[in-house]
């Protein structure tokens, strides 16, 4: 049953690779004209990534990993849309950098890459999509050197327990719930003035489920940061903050975690 609900997502993933690539939010005329794609919190997470070998699950049509790219890492990219890899590979050598791409689910990660790496590099809106960490984990440990970092940078388990979709949050989603979330509904977070039709199956992850599948991986926690502020404005009613990122009104909750390891 899972392996039909990552055919649902791949299939939505494919059609939204169309739109996000033409979307003001990623913005790809200005990414290919240098701008970098990364955000604060990662940058300062893994600081100056030169000659390090670095591995992105999750990542889309590759932004983020060729921005990697152009900051000294040797990289490779997993996705599990073949819209998304197909792009990247062409944005890799429009760009002419160095990244390799890979299309797969990011639990069969193993199967399809023997190497290992000195950072594995995950962000905003990935382990939902997940219905089990400990797989997952167990895949970054087996792709990390000894004494590499893993760094992840996510949406706050707290922001899934609402539902969006008629303008106001409403809480209706467990903060841990094993079962699938199905959700369908017209445009996409980067234009969602679209008329594609979203076809979602995710998971909601409490931050001991996350921790727990790192340590029992054989991880060591180096921080568990939670954050008020958001570097996307992807919900509804956020202000922008003097950082320039985006926050609730009250901030009566985090937005964002992120979480740095090594394999010991």
């Amino acid at each position: 049953m899972r392996e039909d609900y990552f055919e649902v997502n791949r299939q939505t993933w494919n059609e939204k690779v169309k739109i996000h690539s033409k979307s003001d939010m990623y913005d790809l005329e200005a990414f290919k004209n240098g701008k970098s794609s990364l955000m604060t919190y990662e940058l300062n997470a893994l600081g100056d990534v030169r000659g390090k070998s670095l591995l992105h699950l999750q990542c889309h049509f590759g932004q983020d990993t060729l921005s990697w790219s152009r900051a000294g890492a040797k990289c490779v990219g997993i996705d599990l849309s073949d819209e998304g890899i197909t792009l990247a590979k062409s944005l890799n050598e429009e760009l002419q950098l160095d990244a390799d791409f890979v299309r797969c689910n990011v639990l069969d990660t193993s199967k399809n890459i023997k190497e290992v790496f000195d950072i594995v590099f995950t962000s905003y809106g990935v382990i939902g999509w997940l219905p089990d960490l400990k797989p997952w984990g167990k895949m970054i440990a087996e792709r990390l050197k000894k004494g590499g970092a893993f760094y992840m940078v996510e949406f706050h388990p707290i922001v899934w327990m609402f539902d969006y979709l008629e303008g106001k949050p409403m809480m209706t989603y467990g903060y841990m719930q094993d079962e699938a979330i199905y959700e369908e509904y017209e445009g996409t977070y980067a234009n969602q003035k679209s008329k594609m039709i979203s076809k979602e199956y995710g998971w909601n992850h409490g931050l001991s489920e996350v921790i727990n599948a790192l340590v029992e991986a054989g991880l060591k926690i180096d921080y568990l940061n939670e954050c008020d502020e958001s570097p996307y404005n992807v919900l509804p009613n956020l202000v922008e903050t003097k950082s320039g990122n985006y926050a609730t009104n009250d901030k009566l909750y985090p937005l964002i975690f992120e979480i740095k390891a090594t394999k010991i």
